[in-house]
């Protein structure tokens, strides 16, 4: 009997064929046996819980819907049929952090009908993979339902234990806070306000600062949230898959449950949260489990769980490296509109090109180009094929072109979605016939029309038609201002970043991120997927620009961060006068967007991180180490390295007087011979950082350089 045969007999055993409403269990246990799911009907009412290493991880948990045009559907259900089955795959990323991903998961889906005279029937799906498990409602054809009225989603996570829980306010319209860490039974309406409001810096008014405070509430968080269960030996992240036509998942604390949250999706302007017809189905529910908070990062669950590429031909979609027209914006040094000190000129874009060229950085943002930046806020303001006289789009994209350098669009809506989509069809065929291979998209501000919110279901709906749309013209999407990532990369991969962050630019105008900041980010919002956080900042206190505000890391974190804070549309975001004429930009010269392999070496979830990439295509290897405001030493083993292969490490790191505070632009930069018996220290100073570049040597570098050994 082969192996995959008697996996699927096995998982053909672990399920019942029938189910009672009496509370009998029917389960589906992952590949490797760690982790389980099961449904049971106590009275009729479905409930779900997981099972890890043993351990109850979620309690029973109810699941169910309330309609506005119908009872609600959450019990009186008996289960009809049972099927499971096995699939083992493996396919390959248009692009990524590992060239090649396995999809592994036994599934069982349970047909339910309610024994009412309404019969109403109800499809659920659970998988369980070996790095987490996911669920998922769906209401076939013959539902007994003919429209879809969603009132509310009543999913809810009985956690066991009151874990460490790292967490953002479920705004409605951004993600862009500082996460806290609280224990999860502090996510309530009476606790979570004060926990959170003290981790925040205030103004001089008391008030915690962040633009997007308008539609937080305390009592509840965005997704994915992160968990470290009270042992430190489990870690687990809470998010959704495949959102597709329906709300996005917020989750509420339980009231009388300490450690329970319950869905609650993004609403429409009328109350409601998910308008549709059936057939139809949920995104997942997922539960990404690890025994390390390495594994979180990666885990390729969330991407699993959406379907193939609908894009037959991907070669035109390429990962790439960029500067822009910018960070000068947010520093105050130019403006978007056409005024005195307007950024988006031709020469300044031709000068932008010059630099990409010579330091082999692919493309050049250009924001502020178009006609409408005066009148922000204004209904219809923007034009988005009108080009300010001072810029001439052919000329620059000719321009570029000549040089091996593409420009990247730049579309921002100010949330004036009507206006946008009345024009999109001309913009993406204006862009199109130029040659422009990517846009960034913007939505800052509240959408239009009144009360839509940019995670609700309407938004959901335009930010898949502008990938689309962007398909058909070969362009691929830098989205800002989005919904949050759930996967989607893998059936349209010219999606390919987003912002959905709090991001670089907080560090211009505000108290921005605190050291920390992105020690924490690869276990929270990077766990949905890429993120457009444009590190790479140089000049760390610009003070004759901006005397107030300050980047709040070491220069040698900044290029690590290039590597930890993955994107394959990643930024070089200063102003590229600070990088000429400076050493350390040869990094970013090298710098790629592409990966084969990944993995964490070491890393404490808001303390320190250290991540391995190999690049695509070459046998070349980069490794980024950060840490929080605590001054720290990582030893990183290099046994990722192929054996009886020596390597040349050039390392950019911080220098021995270096201080985030005191010192953020001191560095050195060292080079020596490696292999994957070695062992480099990292020796990293107050929000600071190292920067490996791994490159296989040569007979002659075997002479130039000294062997670095353990150091």
């Amino acid at each position: 009997m082969s192996l995959r045969l008697l996996l699927s007999l096995l998982a053909t055993a672990l399920v019942a064929l029938s189910c009672s409403p009496g509370g009998s269990v029917t389960e589906v246990a992952s590949p490797d046996e760690s982790l389980r799911i099961g449904l049971s009907l106590p009275d009729g009412h479905p409930h779900y819980s997981v099972v890890a290493g043993g351990d109850t991880v979620v309690a029973p948990s109810p699941l169910g819907f309330t309609f506005e045009n119908a009872p609600p559907m959450d019990n009186d259900f008996l289960v009809t049929s049972t099927r499971t089955r096995t699939v083992d795959t493996t396919w390959t990323p248009v692009w990524g952090t590992d060239s090649t991903v396995v999809n592994h998961y036994r599934e069982m889906t349970v047909g339910l009908q309610e024994q009412n005279d309404a019969g109403r029937r109800l499809t659920l799906v659970f998988r369980a993979y070996d790095d987490g498990v996911a669920f998922r409602y769906r209401w076939p054809e013959r539902s007994g339902l003919d429209s879809l009225r969603i009132a509310s989603e009543d999913t809810q996570f009985r956690f066991t234990d009151d874990h460490t829980s790292w967490w953002i306010p479920d705004d409605y319209d951004g993600y862009e806070w500082r996460y806290a860490q609280t224990p999860l039974s502090a996510i309530d309406d009476s606790a979570s306000a004060v926990s959170y409001n003290s981790y925040l810096e205030e103004d001089a008014d008391g008030t915690p600062f962040d633009s997007t405070s308008k539609q937080a509430d305390p009592g509840a968080v965005n997704t994915p949230l992160t968990l470290r269960s009270p042992d430190d030996d489990r870690y687990i992240a809470v998010h959704e898959a495949a959102l597709t036509d329906y709300s996005s998942m917020t989750l509420q604390a339980v009231p009388g449950e300490p450690t329970a949250l319950e869905s609650n999706l993004v609403p429409w302007p009328d109350g409601l949260k998910v308008k549709a017809t059936t057939p139809h189905q949920t995104p997942w529910r997922t539960l990404q489990i690890a025994e390390r908070p390495g594994a979180l990062v990666e885990s390729h669950l969330i991407e699993n769980l959406n379907e193939p590429s609908k894009i037959e031909d991907t070669d035109w979609i390429e990962p790439m490296t960029y500067v822009g027209i910018w960070w000068g914006m947010h520093i105050g040094r130019y403006s978007w509109g056409q005024q005195d000190t307007h950024g988006a000129t031709t020469e300044r874009t031709k000068r932008y090109m010059d630099f990409a060229a010579e330091h082999d950085i692919d493309a050049v943002l250009v924001e502020g180009w178009n006609l409408g930046w005066e009148d922000w806020g204004e209904e219809g303001a923007f034009d988005f094929t009108e080009s300010y006289d001072d810029f001439d789009l052919e000329e620059v994209t000719a321009y570029g072109r000549e040089r091996g350098v593409a420009l990247m669009g730049h579309h921002e809506t100010g949330g004036d979605v009507p206006s946008y989509e009345e024009q999109m069809a001309d913009a993406y065929a204006l862009y199109d016939s130029v040659g422009v291979p990517a846009v960034k998209t913007g939505y800052a501000g509240m959408i239009r029309p009144e009360g839509v919110h940019h995670h609700g279901q309407q938004m959901v709906n335009h930010y898949r038609e502008v990938v689309k749309l962007a398909a058909q013209h070969q362009i691929s999407i830098n989205a800002h201002e989005p919904v949050k990532p759930t996967g989607i990369r893998r059936t349209w991969p010219n999606m390919m970043t987003r912002e959905g962050v709090r991001g670089m630019e907080y560090n211009a105008w505000s108290e921005g991120n605190p050291p920390a900041h992105t020690t924490v980010l690869p276990f929270t919002r990077m766990v949905a997927g890429p993120l457009d956080y444009t590190p790479g900042i140089f000049n760390l206190t610009p003070e004759e620009i901006m005397p107030d505000n300050r980047v709040y890391t070491t220069l040698a974190k900044q290029l690590a961060n290039e590597i930890i804070l993955y994107s394959p549309v990643q930024m070089a975001a200063d102003l590229v006068e600070n990088y000429e004429d400076h050493e350390a930009t040869e990094f970013l010269r090298h710098l790629p967007a592409d990966w084969s392999e990944s993995h964490v070496l070491q890393a404490g979830i808001g303390t320190h991180v250290a991540i391995a990439r190999q690049q695509k295509g070459t046998a070349e290897w980069y490794v980024g180490t950060i840490t929080n405001e605590e001054a720290r030493t990582v030893d990183l083993s290099l046994d990722f390295l192929p054996e009886g292969q020596t390597y040349v490490a050039h390392i950019y790191e911080d220098g021995p007087e270096a201080d985030y505070e005191d010192a953020p632009h001191a560095y050195r930069i060292r080079r020596g011979l490696v292999s994957a018996d070695d062992t480099i220290e990292a020796d990293l100073a107050r929000s600071g950082g190292q920067a490996l570049r791994l490159v296989p040597a040569t007979a002659e570098d075997d002479t130039q350089y000294d062997a670095l050994g353990d150091e």
